[in-house]
């Protein structure tokens, strides 16, 4: 696993991750032939650069809140089928695919604020996991809202 020495090794980590997803769901907004699921993906797109822009902010300004905020897991990714990306993806595998997606980089950023050499950049990690957290449950509320209720 990649060691960090530096806040800024980190925004540079997580910044990069951000863009990754944008790219992510641009191109997942590309392939799709449905146009609800296109625009899924394009809204998902949109929210991952607001992340990125949120995390240069951090970069440029050179602090972070630290926050003690809860954040509510349904767990609904720990009882889903993996879902893989395709032209024909119905809404309900565009969710799951995104909330994969989130709860990776959620355990990622976890893993990395247990190994990190200080605590400044344990808080750091742990505010990552904590906004990533944040993403899978919005994905999890939209399959419970959307999915689950028609079903």
């Amino acid at each position: 696993m990649k060691t960090f020495n530096t806040i800024e090794e980190i925004l540079d980590f997580a910044i990069a991750g951000e863009q990754e997803a944008v790219e992510f769901y641009s191109q997942l907004a590309d392939t799709a032939n449905s146009e609800a699921i296109k625009k899924v993906f394009i809204e998902f797109a949109a929210e991952e650069m607001g992340h990125k822009a949120k995390l240069l902010d951090i970069k440029q300004k050179g602090f972070f809140a630290e926050s003690s905020e809860k954040v509510m897991d349904l767990k609904l990714s720990d009882y889903l089928v993996k879902a893989t990306s395709g032209p024909n993806m119905s809404y309900q595998d565009a969710l799951i695919l995104a909330m994969n997606k989130e709860k990776s980089a959620f355990k990622l950023y976890l893993a990395l604020s247990e190994r990190a050499p200080s605590p400044e950049l344990k808080n750091l990690f742990k505010m990552l996991a904590q906004e990533e957290s944040k993403h899978k449950l919005r994905f999890e509320l939209e399959y419970d809202e959307y999915v689950l209720r028609e079903n």
